[in-house]
């Protein structure tokens, strides 16, 4: 009978602990399919998910041999949903070159379907991001493309967009150099407009941006900050709007879509 109910409780252990990998595995590749941007929140999160994890495996007094090869299992990265940039594209053939934006400045406007925001887009500072992001707009780039991604923590603000297919994933064959312009004190004011990336690549700019409508502090990962492209310079009231209106159910508290969906009915900049 006591070595039967030690198996059991041996199964039922290995049942749990299955349980919660599998559970772990789903919100990594959640967090890496929603991108880029929030590569140091996400490893907050990674850190808080694997304690929950050794609180449910080794709830049960794990032997020490239970607990390194479990130990090893969160360790060991996942498949990525999100294809990773490719460094060898940047400034390619498809990428407009600094010089067509330096020493100027974009003003426009960012037309969503909950209003409109007027920004200015700085080329001095950030030429390559800026002739990026205004040949995108006279594309047409973004027009249809959503917002897909808002955050709400109390020092971490912003709304993100341009993924082309609204699910935070990039465009393996869209990527850009160098980072420009991050702050040094990695603050980014309530009003800037940056540059998401691939985490930890300085070539990893696509076309993807978040919009900052609060103070917020944006540690720097491996490759650095973040490229600050300009700013709203009007209307932010419309993105605070979006977020007291907080995250649609189901995720995480602080992380996730808008309750309500944001899509770009248009961008102009001249």
């Amino acid at each position: 009978m006591a070595a039967s109910s030690r198996s059991a409780r041996d199964a039922k252990r290995r049942i749990q602990q299955m349980e919660a990998k599998r559970e772990l595995r789903k919100e990594q590749d959640k967090r890496r399919k929603r991108d880029n941007v929030l590569a140091a929140g996400a490893g907050t999160a990674a850190i808080a998910l694997a304690l929950v994890l050794q609180l449910t495996v080794f709830s049960a007094n794990p032997t020490e041999e239970q607990f390194a090869a479990a130990q090893a299992d969160l360790a060991a990265p996942s498949a990525s949903a999100t294809p990773s940039a490719t460094p060898a594209a940047a400034n390619g053939e498809n990428i407009p070159k600094p010089e067509t934006a330096a020493g100027k400045t974009f003003t426009g406007e960012l037309r969503l379907n909950s209003g409109t925001l007027g920004v200015e887009l700085d080329g001095t500072k950030a030429p390559q991001a800026a002739a990026v992001f205004k040949s995108l707009a006279d594309q047409n780039f973004y027009n249809g493309v959503s917002c897909h991604r808002l955050t709400t923590a109390e020092n971490f603000g912003v709304l993100q967009c341009g993924s082309k297919a609204g699910d935070g994933s990039s465009d393996p064959s869209y990527t850009w150099g160098p980072l420009e312009n991050t702050p040094p004190d990695n603050n980014y004011p309530a009003g800037t407009i940056a540059v998401a990336r691939t985490g930890g690549n300085a070539n990893g700019n696509g076309t993807q941006f978040f919009i900052v409508y609060k103070d917020t502090v944006i540690p720097a990962d491996a490759a650095g900050g973040y490229t600050v492209v300009g700013k709203v310079t009007a209307g932010l009231d419309v993105v605070t709007g979006i977020a007291a209106a907080g995250l649609k159910p189901g995720g995480s508290a602080t992380d996730g879509a808008p309750v309500e969906p944001v899509t770009i009915d248009s961008f102009s900049l001249k």
